[in-house]
């Protein structure tokens, strides 16, 4: 539980919000719109749950002027309710105190720059010639490789791994258990067997960048894995060497992205969506879940390949109709040329 206590005035004020109620009024933490007590913030964000506004006992609600008569209490009514509950999450963070120094059990080489209000935890190791850059912090277990940079305010959790030669932006976030820099899948084949492709590039990411937990980046085999300004990735991603993501898109959890692939600007990628290497994939694109992109894409939109979920039984003989779809046109096409003859 965080420990910020804010009124109802301080939260209009940051928002910019019109404020209904009682201004001295305080809430201690924010809550779903069923479970929220006297003493939480509570937010309406889909229409379909209006209906619970009659019953909340949320002591502050977070509401659009259509739906703010619907609830009797202390408010804050604003254009876009989701947005400003992401904005006050940020307040009411319990993690983000920041610290500063060295930890005792931290190793971290001579010829290494830590900005002085930068904290490295407990049993980090930094190496040669790399850059920790003003208010960073470094959870405990964290490797930072040689000559590798981090710029200012970046935060990476627990047990975060980023090789030689890995460069981040600004307000970077990572994850626990991620690795940044791996080498990428180049091999050779020979008689002798395969002969490993030394990779030799890095990878750039850009300012205010999001990492979730057990993602793995490779770096580029000759230029550099490019990761865009604001871009955000889910847990679980592989992110093959020489991938360039656009700025502002976001990768959802369990995507494979294999090497080479160019993504645009502003795209979204959803769960499971499997993408072909050496394509480019336009800005402004979206691909629905399980999505196989086997091709690049030239127009921007909304793409889809999987097929919906459905009855076992039904799935069943749709499965052996699909394998049988090549006879079938083959004897349309032979029907269709009969009737022509």
């Amino acid at each position: 539980m965080s420990n910020c206590k804010f009124t109802l005035a301080q939260l209009a004020d940051h928002l910019d919000a019109q404020m209904v109620g009682d201004a001295n009024y305080t809430v201690e933490c924010i809550a779903p719109l069923e479970s929220a007590g006297k003493n939480a913030l509570s937010f309406l964000a889909n229409s379909k749950y209006e209906k619970a506004l009659a019953t909340s006992q949320a002591g502050i609600m977070l509401l659009a002027q259509d739906s703010a008569e619907k609830f009797n209490g202390n408010k804050l009514i604003v254009k876009n309710p989701y947005l400003c509950y992401a904005k006050l999450s940020e307040l009411f963070n319990f993690r983000l105190d920041k610290k500063q120094g060295v930890h005792p059990s931290a190793t971290v080489d001579a010829d290494a720059t830590v900005a002085a209000d930068a904290y490295i935890g407990p049993n980090c190791v930094i190496e040669t010639g790399a850059v920790i850059g003003s208010g960073s912090q470094l959870g405990a277990g964290c490797f930072v490789g040689a000559d590798t940079k981090l710029g200012n305010d970046c935060l990476l959790h627990a047990n975060v791994t980023l090789y030689a030669g890995v460069e981040l932006g600004n307000k970077v976030l990572i994850h626990s258990g991620t690795v940044i820099g791996s080498d990428g899948f180049g091999f050779a084949p020979s008689a002798e067997g395969w002969v490993k492709i030394h990779q030799l590039g890095g990878v750039v990411i850009g300012n205010n960048v999001e990492i979730g937990s057990n993602t793995s980046i490779d770096r580029g085999a000759l230029d550099d894995t490019i990761i865009e300004d604001g871009v955000i990735i889910d847990n679980l991603v592989h992110i093959a060497h020489n991938v360039k993501i656009g700025a502002g898109s976001a990768i959802a959890g369990c995507v494979g992205i294999a090497g080479s692939a160019v993504i645009g600007k502003n795209c979204t990628v959803a769960g499971m969506v499997a993408i072909n290497g050496h394509i480019t994939i336009a800005d402004n694109t979206h691909f629905h879940g399980g999505t196989i992109v086997t091709k690049g894409v030239k127009e921007s939109g909304a793409y889809a390949s999987a097929p919906p979920m459905q009855e076992v039984s039904k799935w069943r003989r749709n499965a052996v109709r699909y394998g049988q779809l090549d006879e079938w046109v083959e004897k349309i096409k032979a029907l269709q040329k009969a009737q022509k003859d």
